[in-house]
């Protein structure tokens, strides 16, 4: 079972943490909310609390959807579902997956690749290759590493982003580097259509940034067209780190968003 807090009582909301980071990152969302729903906040496989990432054993990203979704069964479901970035992949995947565990879902630039691949999204693809085009993103020996959290980081906030970190940031992400390398890994091999998500029925908040990579805003495009019940919105300013430098926005948008589904 994966490490995670509860804390509050209500429906149950479910916050699902961005590749490298941990619960923690949604503290003060989970603080708020905890006056009114149920919240849960898991790390996911080698994350926070968690062991340590076993690099020795195959991995795909589907075993975090299944980890997560054994973690809300247990707790009992259905919830409101939230995610960033590849925690926002596992809550879309859990959603069309298993579409009763899930009230609402809100995801902020989730790395829904597949759809891209999917349509053939010449702009979206094109993007994607700026980072492909460095020989570190798929080196397999030196993935997780320095130079591969070079390329990675600054793909998705610009060139010195990484350097521009502190020591101790840098250093948080290092130690989870192999875990975070086969998540993407996994992620990029993802082909898993729009239509494939058209089965969650949930209302659904897609978050993205104004600044974020071109191929995070086409994916946010694409599934907004194919979810039935989806409502699309760019934060002004914000990049794919919008839910930690502009969280205040961000965290009233997903607030809002509970509380409407709550009330239907």
């Amino acid at each position: 079972m994966l490490h995670h807090d509860v804390q509050g009582e209500g429906s149950l909301v479910l916050l699902i943490h961005s590749g490298g980071m941990s619960g923690r990152q949604w503290r003060k969302l989970a603080e708020s909310l905890a006056s009114s729903h149920r919240v849960l906040v898991p790390d996911l496989i080698g994350s926070g609390d968690n062991p340590a990432f076993d690099d020795a054993e195959p991995f795909h990203f589907h075993q975090d959807v299944k980890a997560v979704r054994e973690l809300v069964t247990s707790v009992g479901g259905p919830a409101h579902v939230v995610g960033h970035s590849y925690g926002g992949l596992v809550a879309l995947t859990l959603a069309r997956e298993a579409p009763s565990l899930v009230r609402s879902i809100a995801v902020y630039d989730p790395v829904a690749f597949g759809v891209l691949s999917a349509t053939l999204d010449e702009g979206g693809l094109a993007d994607l290759a700026r980072a492909g085009e460095n020989p570190v993103f798929t080196d397999e020996a030196r993935g997780g590493g320095e130079a591969w959290f070079e390329a990675f980081v600054d793909y998705w906030n610009g060139a010195g982003a990484w350097r521009a970190l502190p020591e101790a940031s840098r250093a948080a992400f290092l130690r989870v580097g192999r875990k975070v390398f086969r998540e993407v890994t996994s992620l990029m091999a993802d082909n898993t259509p729009p239509s494939a998500y058209a089965n969650i029925t949930a209302p659904a908040l897609l978050l993205g940034g104004e600044r974020s990579p071109l191929a995070a805003r086409r994916v946010g495009e694409i599934l907004a067209s194919a979810l039935p019940h989806a409502t699309k919105e760019l934060v002004a300013g914000a990049g794919h780190m919008g839910p930690i430098t502009h969280a205040a926005q961000v965290n009233t948008r997903i607030t809002e968003h509970i509380a409407a589904a709550d009330a239907t």
